[in-house]
């Protein structure tokens, strides 16, 4: 039996895998079921036609040489996670006609090659571009969960010259109202949530007119050693907000301890992200019971 090349992550030119393989032999491997039919130019190994990288590659190889992976797709091979797999994202700039297909989004629009990196082989927009376009255009707790997780992929030292070249980015853009969304949601990037869902907590804390909160903030003893990490926690008014997801995974040792440290622990669910008003008015009313106005 033939063993396939490599190709670009399983996905083949027709055209270069005849001149490989032969015509007889490709025939043979699609009729077997070893290939699978991207388009009448492009092949896949069948075995990885649901990966990324290959659904990625096929785009690519589809849509020709004058195209990029943007959006949701860059930003996974950047190791952003909370951006969505189902569609592969192409930039494209037009210098020819491509038809339509299902699994690929296909916008229009100029790039710069110097914009364009490669990434496991694959060109990509630059990461401080697809984090602006994700800001500007996509559902706001995946944008900043993904800016988040950009941030955390960095050395701290290099975090805010990130940030300065996303803000950049912003401004570049012409649309009227997506760099002015992009701001806001930039300016609550930090890279420490620990997950997409505490991002978008986040996020519904500040949609909530509620003071920003610290994030992962230390509480210490004298000696200076770290005791607990807050995932939220208000200094001043000592309120701490636990985000828990879907279990009540509380530690009522640990919640004690920080009562006698003079703070009130809130815990939080996934049911209060999906409907965070409850949450909000009980912070309020604690914020209001220490005097501390919200």
């Amino acid at each position: 039996m033939t063993d396939l090349p490599e190709g670009l992550h399983g996905a083949f030119r027709r055209s270069e895998l005849v001149s490989l393989l032969g015509l007889p032999e490709v025939r043979r491997l699609l009729r077997d079921g070893v290939l699978a039919r991207y388009s009448h130019n492009v092949l896949i190994d069948r075995r990885r036609q649901f990966a990324l990288l290959t659904r990625a590659a096929a785009a690519l190889l589809f849509v020709g040489p004058r195209s990029v992976l943007t959006s949701h797709t860059a930003a996974l091979l950047f190791g952003c996670s909370a951006a969505d797999a189902a569609t592969i994202h192409v930039l494209h700039d037009g210098s020819r006609s491509v038809a339509p297909r299902p699994e690929i989004k296909l916008r229009l629009g100029s790039f710069s090659d110097e914009d364009v990196l490669e990434l496991d082989g694959l060109r990509t927009l630059s990461l401080e571009i697809v984090i602006a376009e994700l800001l500007c255009t996509v559902h706001r707790p995946v944008a900043l969960a993904c800016a988040d997780q950009a941030f955390a992929a960095l050395d701290r030292p290099f975090r805010e010259g990130f940030r300065a070249d996303v803000a950049r980015r912003l401004r570049q853009r012409t649309d009227l109202l997506g760099p002015r969304r992009g701001e806001v949601l930039l300016s609550l990037a930090t890279g420490l949530p620990e997950s997409p869902a505490e991002s978008q907590m986040l996020l519904a804390l500040h949609d909530a007119g509620l003071p920003i909160p610290m994030l992962q903030h230390s509480i210490r003893d004298i000696a200076g050693r770290e005791r607990y990490r807050l995932d939220f926690a208000w200094e001043e008014p000592r309120v701490a907000l636990e985000y828990d997801g879907e279990a009540q995974s509380r530690d009522a040792a640990r919640d004690a301890n920080l009562r006698r440290r003079g703070w009130t622990v809130v815990h939080a669910t996934a049911a209060d992200l999906r409907d965070p008003a409850r949450l909000a008015r009980g912070l309020r009313a604690l914020f209001a019971a220490r005097h501390y106005a919200a």
